[in-house]
């Protein structure tokens, strides 16, 4: 790329200046009141400061930006100021970003008159993928022109370190960056340091080097200490990328002039600061000055005038506000309009159909409706429509721009979701198996879950995922897993898991109108209902207003107050594939059975589960997943303690047996599984108690 050196602007040389002394002077402040600013842990720009300075005072406020802990000085190009900074540096109440809730230089924000900036984890590298969405969402929304006609086109800015790009998901990010040609500019802050081990231990070459095997993705090389040359380079990458809509890779080589953290300091293990300090962008910048024609004294002024702000923004962030207990229980959840069922779960005209095409049918319609719904995943497209056949015709009535598959990344299925939702897009994705949900539980956990919450609110995460889950027909140890106990311990996300067709087309629904992320587990042996005894799994078509609100749990059966008094009765609390084997266990015992289908397990339906057991004195949870540290369990012991004087038996559970795998042979398959039989012997105990 030739970069067309135009004179940078005397005043833009100056306030960079300024902007570089006042990152320089907080972290000298930082280190001389070290004991008092370290109760939380920092990190600082030192060293850095020239090509971020370069990158914040660049952008504009129709962007979308990616810092990453160190990039305070980009913070301050941007117009962060160093008191809002400080702020969150001491985790106090009126922190701008978090309130208090996450690390310094841990940005996230959503003003008309600044980039924007969505939330993102301490886990490095992991930024990339959410960065990566949201210039899958810009793309998607020039294609089918959605976007409100911004003055200029936006770019999508990732800030990376050196080290973190040894990450997979960051391959992932650039791999999809480069098939899909997005507007992304990954900037790699290569200063040869991960926390102790150096270049050298941790990488076979630099990410100007590795880039090259991503085809698509320009490298451009810069030196990261001389202000100048990052803001020509910067300019001219940002330009081309307003007009070509491309990615970029700038990496620019920086000295690390500080402390890894304030937690781990640089002379615990460095050994080549003398070195480093020799490419420091301060005296640098300084020397330019003077090229630029501004006098030792105004230099000193500058200087002056920024320590000075330094100073009065620290006394006065120390005497701020901090937060108060209650602040703890705020914005875990954006509110729902979804509080009411609505439309009809069976219309008098409806046919009684499979619950995969139930499922079907909601996506449909919710595309047909709203032109920012698009669906993505492996094997979606207009080829196959999904392995079950779950997104069958989709492509060909929605275009492959909004119904498309992506290669075999679950992480980046995951994250980019974060993306997608912050440009306003409402992305509903799938992961083929349960059993392959792992790669991306890092991005459901460590950005998706935690956005709306680590954002005080600024960032929820509107988003479905949904996950084929369950054991059926052999399908052997990586093809039938239940995984609901790991993901109901993600805290930031809603969690469906219907045992009928019309309650999947329900939830699917309200799971589309929640502004916060769903995962909705939709069992596989119940989507033709071909298993003997899953009929109920079939039902009558909802119409297409029809929507079932979060935490509404169903009473397939249920108990009279006469029998309750003059018989031992039970009630089985389950979900999923559950429901039909106690449906089915539960014909053996007529009268004596309450059967509560949760539906959903959070918002869990806490008031109809403890009313039932209470009026029946006897539980039992029923699940497919092993019991041992189980959801199940959990369940049994919240049960166990909020009814105990009710209890006329012990609260019991009944799973698979606890064993690593489903095997694949179908005598060991059901011999690991539930089954009707078993529930009934279960069922018998307990009444017999």
């Amino acid at each position: 790329m030739i970069i067309d050196k135009k004179p940078v602007s005397k005043r833009t040389v100056k306030e960079a200046f300024s902007l570089m002394a006042t990152a320089k002077s907080m972290a000298e402040l930082y280190e001389d009141n070290f004991k008092l600013v370290s109760k939380y842990v920092h990190a600082t720009s030192r060293g850095h400061e020239a090509i971020q300075l370069a990158m914040g005072m660049l952008l504009r406020p129709e962007d979308y930006v990616f810092p990453y802990y160190r990039d305070d000085a980009m913070l301050l190009g941007m117009g962060i100021t160093p008191y809002q900074l400080m702020l969150q540096l001491l985790a106090k109440k009126d922190d701008p970003f978090s309130a208090g809730r996450t690390y310094y230089a841990h940005p996230s924000l959503n003003d008309p008159d600044k980039p924007k900036i969505p939330h993102q984890s301490s886990a490095t590298g992991m930024q990339a993928i959410p960065a990566t969405g949201v210039g899958m969402g810009i793309q998607y929304k020039e294609e089918l022109s959605l976007h409100e006609k911004p003055k200029e086109k936006p770019i999508v800015v990732c800030s990376l370190g050196d080290a973190s790009v040894t990450e997979g998901e960051v391959a992932e990010a650039f791999q999809m960056a480069a098939l899909k040609q997005l507007p992304v500019l990954y900037l790699v802050q290569d200063n040869d340091w991960d926390i102790s081990a150096d270049a050298s231990e941790t990488r076979a070459q630099n990410a100007a080097g590795y880039i090259k095997g991503f085809r698509g993705i320009t490298p451009v090389s810069i030196n990261g200490s001389d202000f100048l040359a990052c803001y020509f380079a910067l300019e001219e990458v940002i330009k081309t990328m307003r007009k070509e809509r491309k990615p970029f890779l700038v990496h620019a080589k920086v000295p690390l002039l500080n402390h890894h953290t304030s937690g781990v300091r640089m002379e615990w293990y460095r050994d080549d600061l003398e070195k480093a300090k020799k490419s420091d962008p301060y005296p640098i910048f300084k020397k330019q000055l003077l090229e630029y024609g501004f006098s030792e004294n105004q230099i000193r002024q500058i200087e002056a005038e920024s320590d000075e702000k330094v100073r009065v923004d620290y006394e006065k962030a120390l005497k701020a506000p901090d937060p108060t207990p209650e602040d703890l229980f705020t914005y875990d959840f954006a509110p729902t309009p979804i509080v009411k069922e609505q439309g009809q779960k069976s219309p008098a005209n409806s046919s009684r159909v499979v619950m995969v095409d139930c499922a079907l049918h909601a996506v449909e319609e919710l595309m047909k409706a709203h032109p920012e719904c698009l669906l993505y995943g492996q094997d979606v497209g207009k080829r196959l429509g999904g392995v079950f056949r779950e997104a069958a015709t989709l492509a060909e009535k929605f275009g492959e721009t909004r119904v498309f598959n992506t290669p075999i990344q679950e992480a980046f299925i995951v994250g980019s979701t974060v993306g997608m939702s912050a440009v306003g897009l409402k992305p509903i994705v799938e992961v083929q198996f349960a059993d392959y949900i792992w790669p991306g539980l890092n991005q459901l956990f460590t950005e998706v879950s935690r956005s709306y919450y680590l954002s005080n609110g600024k960032w929820p995460v509107s988003m479905i995922l949904r996950v084929p889950v369950g054991a059926y027909g052999s399908g052997g140890p990586y093809h039938s897993s239940s995984v609901e106990s790991v993901v109901t311990n993600i805290r930031g996300i809603k969690i469906a898991y219907p045992s009928n067709g019309a309650d999947l087309k329900g939830l699917m629904k309200a799971a589309y109108y929640d502004p916060n992320p769903v995962v909705i587990f939709e069992h596989k042996g119940l989507y033709w209902s071909k298993i003997p005894g899953t009929g109920y799994a079939k039902s009558v078509e909802p119409d297409e207003q029809y929507i079932l609100p979060f935490g509404k749990a169903h009473l397939v059966t249920e108990t009279d107050d006469a029998t309750c008094r003059h018989n031992n009765t039970i009630s089985i609390i389950t979900y999923g594939m559950g429901v039909h084997w106690a449906m089915n266990a539960a014909k053996s015992f007529e009268g004596l059975v309450e059967i509560v289908d949760l539906r959903t397990l959070h918002p869990l339906d806490e008031g109809t589960v403890l009313s039932s057991v209470k009026k029946n004195s006897r539980c039992l949870v029923v699940t497919e997943e092993p019991v041992d540290n189980s959801f199940a369990r959990s369940l049994a012991g919240m049960i166990q303690e909020k009814c105990f004087q009710h209890l006329d038996a012990p609260v019991m559970t009944i799973g698979s047996e606890n064993m690593p795998a489903i095997p694949l042979n179908s005598i060991l398959e059901q011999a690991m599984l539930p089954s009707i039989e078993k529930v009934q012997l279960k069922i018998k105990e307990l009444l017999a108690y």
